[in-house]
């Protein structure tokens, strides 16, 4: 296990849509245990797979005491009630912005050996269960903002230290 460096916003692995998980190895084993390792450091709430720089779609949380896992999530359940609330991404450090989330979502998916995983959550695990299967779509919150806010949050990250840019 190993804790893995952080990509961030601008770099090319973030907004590209995650390659499904089709072989379960040793090496995905190993993936998962960086990600469970990694999700531990203080202030996080959860991680996907392209924010260390692999574009598979896998992720992991830990959110009030539960730490866990899914291979290949799917939303398969959103409440209609919906929650607004502040918002942070590690890949985007130092901002956050009210998001609205569904107040509630289940994800569908996989273990390391290939069975069936469910995780249902209301609240900061239903907001982060979004925000992370996002993150396999391709998708950064700061998408998900109104046109100024996002404006605002791409300004910002442009002009801070971290923005990764191809120079």
């Amino acid at each position: 296990m190993a804790v893995r460096p952080l990509r961030y916003f601008g770099d090319p692995v973030l907004k590209s849509p995650s390659a499904p998980v089709t072989v379960f190895d040793d090496k995905l084993r190993s993936l998962v245990d960086d990600l469970m390792e990694t999700v531990t450091l203080p202030g996080r709430a959860g991680l996907a797979a392209p924010q260390i720089g692999v574009g598979l779609r896998a992720f992991s949380y830990l959110v009030d005491g539960q730490h866990g896992y899914v291979i290949n999530p799917e939303i398969v359940e959103l409440s209609t009630t919906e929650q607004d609330g502040p918002e942070g991404c590690l890949s985007v450090p130092g901002m956050n912005f009210p998001t609205r989330r569904a107040k509630f979502a289940t994800v569908r998916g996989v273990d390391v050996d290939n069975e069936p995983v469910v995780v249902s959550g209301h609240g900061e695990l239903a907001r982060c269960l979004q925000h992370e299967t996002d993150h396999l779509d391709g998708m950064l919150y700061i998408d998900r903002l109104p046109a100024d806010q996002r404006k605002e949050a791409f300004r910002l990250a442009r002009g801070s230290d971290w923005f990764w840019s191809a120079r």
